[in-house]
């Protein structure tokens, strides 16, 4: 049995400590933050636990049901009918499935007849490494023509990767096509699910899970370097002071990385910081009326700086409407660095564009909340600089969200992720 300590308690560091006390080593799992849960964690919105950043599960999360049928909560998937929706040329059209797109007045018949063909051979699509080194704004273009990206994608990358927008790869914006048109229960109908009680229902499972096994997790307890003694691992220093450690898994941002770990050979450390990340300000309103009638709304027009939102109650049934609105940017960006009421304010105004009937009285809380590396920037040959999972220090993994590519980010990928390293573990 071996000792072993987990860097981040996100979905994928608590997934790899559970599989690790499966397999029957001592587990320690350490948070700089007061709670665990990372991304997937719950805050309080006036009396309403909910995500700090939006999660929803498709049909194709097969990682998700497993072990949530292992942790005894496997009853508590909800499916439900929803819809996605396009603001643009002053209007919300309905989007998504056959019908909108040839009802779609935004472009031209022939565009729209190309654009069906793309979603529908996308989704059919088994293998993406042909699409590693194309922009997806060339394969989009060469598909659909340039009058359909310039009017309905051009923003939403814009808005996601600014400056990188031109070069993010074909095979990341494909597979979130293919994921989301795999959760589908006809051609005319999405169906997405949830989890019953939100992400926080999952963290509280595999927290009990974990401790069950006598494991331990430590908050507000960060990691600050990896110990290595003769090419391997031997603990990790935090500010409580040095713990021991014969196998260390550390799903901290890429970027902490060289900090955390600069024992690493040079070369590898290099790899590590070419990896890019975008920064998110994640607006969260408490309403009381809907804005739309749709779970996911993509939004190309003058004036409003946003790729889209949320309106998670359309998902999750509640008694107000929840929004999330993502503000993606690099974090030298001027409005990462905005007050909270600056960007509240601003992102009011764009609901108001999108239903008139909004007011300023029909906000009953609100929330910000930010992350410095929220989004990889996966651009053209992105699987050539992702690091080895394993390292040439002995006992020592390491992986984040960019791990996962082509896939993106969510709950699925990081307990696959995750339980892989648990799996991995040296003897």
């Amino acid at each position: 049995m071996s000792k072993v300590i987990i860097i981040g308690a996100g979905a994928m560091g608590l997934a790899a400590a559970y599989q690790a006390a499966t397999e029957g080593h001592s587990v320690e799992v350490l948070e700089a933050a007061p709670e665990p849960g990372g991304m997937a964690a719950h805050f309080d919105l006036s009396g309403l636990s909910i995500e700090r950043f939006y999660h929803f599960v498709c049909k194709s999360d097969a990682p998700t049901f497993q072990l949530m049928e292992e942790l005894g909560i496997g009853d508590k998937i909800r499916w439900k009918r929803t819809t996605m929706g396009y603001f643009t040329g002053g209007r919300l059209h309905p989007w998504g499935d056959p019908l909108s797109l040839l009802k779609f007045p935004e472009v031209s018949l022939i565009s729209r007849l190309r654009y069906a063909l793309f979603a529908f051979v996308s989704i059919r699509r088994r293998n993406w490494p042909a699409l590693e080194n194309e922009p997806a704004r060339t394969w989009i273009e060469g598909w659909c023509g340039s009058d359909v990206y310039d009017r309905l994608w051009r923003p939403l990358f814009h808005y996601k990767f600014y400056r990188y927008a031109d070069d993010i790869s074909a095979a990341w914006i494909w597979t979130r096509i293919k994921r989301l048109g795999k959760s589908r229960k006809s051609i005319f109908s999405e169906q997405l699910g949830h989890i019953e009680g939100g992400s926080q229902t999952l963290v509280n499972a595999l927290r009990q899970g974990i401790e069950a096994l006598g494991g331990e997790i430590k908050c507000s307890c960060p990691a600050e370097r990896v110990m290595t003694e003769a090419g391997r691992v031997v603990g990790v220093r935090t500010p409580h002071g040095t713990l021991r450690a014969d196998a260390v898994i550390c799903t901290a941002p890429i970027p902490l990385v060289p900090d955390l770990v600069p024992d690493l050979p040079e070369d590898l450390l290099a790899r590590y910081r070419s990896i890019e990340n975008i920064g998110v300000c994640c607006l969260v309103f408490l309403l009381n009326r809907s804005v739309t009638p749709h779970f996911w709304v993509n939004v190309s027009e003058p004036g409003i700086e946003i790729p889209g939102f949320v309106e998670f109650s359309n998902l999750r049934d509640l008694e107000n409407t929840v929004i999330y609105i993502p503000y993606y940017m690099p974090t030298d960006h001027p409005k990462f660095s905005w007050s909270d009421d600056e960007l509240l304010g601003e992102a009011l105004s764009y609901l108001q564009r999108v239903n008139p009937e909004i007011q300023r009285e029909d906000v009953c809380a609100s929330h910000v909340g930010r992350l410095r590396y929220a989004q990889p920037v996966c651009t053209t040959g992105f699987a050539a600089r992702i690091p080895p999972v394993r390292t040439p220090i002995d006992g020592l993994q390491i992986a984040d969200t960019c791990f996962y590519y082509p896939e993106d980010r969510g709950l699925s990928e990081s307990i696959r992720l995750g339980r892989a390293m648990g799996q991995n573990i040296s003897p």
